[in-house]
Formats: C-alpha cells, structure tokens, sequence
C-alpha cells in the first residue's frame, strides 16, 4: 500500500532526508523513530503531498505522490505534528468541511461524522468552540479529521500527543482495531507505544534509515530495552540494516 523510493530532501545546505526508501503493507503499524531533527516529518510531509521531494518518489495505493497528488490524498489519512484546525468552528461543523472536501454528502457525511466522533471519543465537545479544547481533545479532532473517509493509509505523527493516559490507552485500542484493514505509519518519541501498537519499527537519523526490523527481533538483537537500542543506534551506527 505504501512504497518509497529513494526520497530526498534538503533545505538549503541541511540535508532533512537522505536516500530513505521503505514499504508498507496492509495491515503492518510502522514506527517510525529518531531523535528530534532525523527527517521523520519531512519524510511524511512529502508521503502526504505537502512537500515535494528533491528527488524520489512514494507511491499510496499505486497513486504516485508526484504525478498523482490528488490519488494520494483520496486514499489517505494524515495526522500532521501540528494538526491544523479552525479554532473558532466547533468540531461538528469542522468535520462537515472535511466532508464537503472529501466530497461526502447527505446521510454519508452525517453518518461519517457519528462514526468518528464515536471512534475518537470527541461526542461531547461537538458544538464547543475548537480554540476552547485542551490540547488532548485538539489532537483528537485532527484524529477524527485523518479517519473520516475511511482511507486504506494512514500516516500519525505523534498521534497521542498532548492525552492522558486513559486518552492514549483509547487511541491505541481504535489504531489496533483499524490495523488489519489498513497499512499505518506512526511517528513516535514513546516507545511503549511501539512496542504497543507496531509490528515493524524503523530508526532513522541525520536523514537516513539505521535499522528497519521489529520490536522483538531488535531487542533479541542487542540485548536491551528499546530505550537503550534507541539511544545506541541513534548516537553511534551509521546505516546498519538490521
């Protein structure tokens, strides 16, 4: 569902995304890590069409992000790091323009937003002013926004910022539940929430993949809890594929 190929990336002399090529397939959660400044946004700003790459493509559900940006977006969702909204619309009439745009009419639209305002336990807040939400209930706007037309793909970036634990706990039970159907990357600094959520990791640093593997085979690999495995590979291997 999900193939990159050999993006790059750079801004003026910083190299943001160096040679990064990977796939995913229906029903695999991928994290996607590194430290601050690896090129996890940029790589995801240019898989969502909101940038376009120096040089490489990616292609979701055969629709290339270059040629085809228009494909890319009708099958996917995208959670961006900092979610953009409306804040003087309240959740329901938010979610009625994502309809409109995704072309969503009538009985459809109003039943795609029961959905998701039920998915991502927004009910309550429908008809409060978007800039009045806390941040939690703001993250989970943006959420129900990335799954209101059912896509095959769905990119988060960090999708559990800003909840409570009881929040995260109910974010990451919907994300197991779409799972199957669905091929998911997930942009995290948490990783109890890797070893949560995703069947395949990759660490990326100075704009390149170190390792691309699954929780399991890389703790068994260097003997550590990914904490540790993180903190390694991300100060000390250069483009190690385990």
């Amino acid at each position: 569902m999900i193939n990159v190929y050999d993006l790059h990336k750079s801004f003026g002399s910083i190299i943001a995304v160096d040679g990064v090529s990977f796939s995913v397939k229906k029903g695999e959660v991928l994290g996607f890590l590194g430290p601050n400044g690896a090129g996890k946004s940029t790589t995801m700003k240019m898989l969502s069409c909101f940038l376009e790459p120096d040089s490489g493509y990616a292609t979701i559900n055969n629709c290339s992000t270059v040629t085809d940006s228009i494909g890319v977006r009708k099958n996917l969702g995208y959670l961006a790091e900092n979610a953009p909204s409306y804040e003087e619309m309240n959740p329901y009439n938010f979610l009625k323009f994502i309809c409109n745009i995704r072309n969503i009419k009538g009985t459809a639209c109003k039943n795609a937003i029961e959905k998701v305002a039920h998915e991502c336990a927004i009910s309550n807040i429908m008809y409060q002013q978007i800039g009045t939400l806390s941040k939690g209930y703001k993250r989970r706007v943006g959420l129900a926004q990335a799954l209101i037309h059912n896509p095959d793909v769905l990119i988060l970036d960090e999708p559990t910022d800003g909840l409570d634990p009881n929040q995260k706990f109910e974010v990451r039970q919907l994300i197991k539940k779409l799972a199957p159907q669905k091929a998911i990357i997930i942009s995290t600094h948490i990783l109890e929430e890797v070893d949560s959520l995703c069947s395949r990791l990759i660490i990326i640093a100075n704009g390149k993949i170190l390792v691309d593997s699954t929780p399991n085979q890389l703790r068994k690999q260097e003997q550590g809890n990914l904490d540790e495995i993180f903190r390694k590979i991300t100060t000390t291997l250069q483009g190690v594929n385990v």
